[in-house]
């Protein structure tokens, strides 16, 4: 519909005309469908969202002037999980069309916080009587990584976590070790049990030949000072190798 509005001339006789600069635009659909999201949210809660809604209320924030629900189907279904999508790498992100840094950095956010959120349950606390909650930790923090890397759980004498330390990280399937760094590493934090922990970015916990052999060094070598490992966990996606549990120490 045209708007109309009173103009005056030199002359003094005013005239109608119509204004068709000012002519009402209808709001784009979406705007119309993020607010009815919000809504079901808050008055539902998320419980009753399906996970791509869930992913498109997300998007919202990060791409704020379009249409973000094919988006949203698009990215689960590129992906095995909603693990696999929030544990992303910036470049294969933005690789896809559609995508862009904001929604990048608030996916890391997300995991930033779930890994906090799993640590708290394992600090202060003994980790071997926390055993599925540590875990849990790892598995996160780890299980989606595209490089290998090997870090070490120094605890005390009562099995309180005193410190998590990544040692080294290396290519997509093998990860430099120096037994003599993780000694060096224990002594400076007073620790007097350590566990060993890396990830397989092949999709398979299982240990290969030098993981069992190096293992192995590490044990012996801690063995002379008085430091026990008690146990080389190996993570991958959604699964773990635990060597205690299978008997390999």
């Amino acid at each position: 519909m045209l708007n109309y509005k009173l103009m005056e001339f030199f002359d003094g006789e005013p005239e109608i005309v119509p204004d068709i600069a000012i002519k009402e635009e209808p709001d784009p659909h979406y705007i119309g469908h993020r607010k009815r999201v919000k809504e079901r949210f808050v008055t539902s809660g998320a419980a009753n969202f399906s996970d791509y809604e869930l992913l498109e209320l997300m998007l919202f924030s990060s791409i704020p002037r379009k249409d973000v629900k094919p988006l949203a189907k698009k990215l689960l279904e590129n992906f095995n999980s909603i693990t696999d999508l929030i544990n992303i790498d910036k470049e294969r992100l933005l690789s896809i069309s559609g995508t862009n840094e904001n929604l990048y950095i608030n996916f890391a956010i997300v995991r930033e916080l779930i890994n906090r959120a799993l640590k708290q349950k394992i600090i202060n606390k003994n980790i071997i009587a926390s055993w599925g909650s540590l875990i849990d930790y790892l598995k996160v923090n780890m299980g989606n990584m595209r490089l290998e890397q090997f870090r070490v759980l120094f605890l005390n004498k009562k099995n309180i976590l005193i410190a998590d330390e990544v040692l080294s990280q290396g290519t997509i399937d093998q990860a430099a070790v120096y037994p003599r760094e993780i000694i060096k590493r224990a002594l400076f934090n007073e620790a007097s049990n350590i566990i060993l922990v890396h990830n397989h970015p092949s999709g398979s916990p299982d240990p290969s030949k030098a993981d069992i052999d190096m293992t192995n060094i590490i044990v012996d070598m801690c063995k002379t000072i008085n430091i026990i490992v008690h146990d080389h966990v190996i993570i991958s996606n959604n699964k773990y190798f635990s060597f205690k549990s299978n008997m390999l120490l």
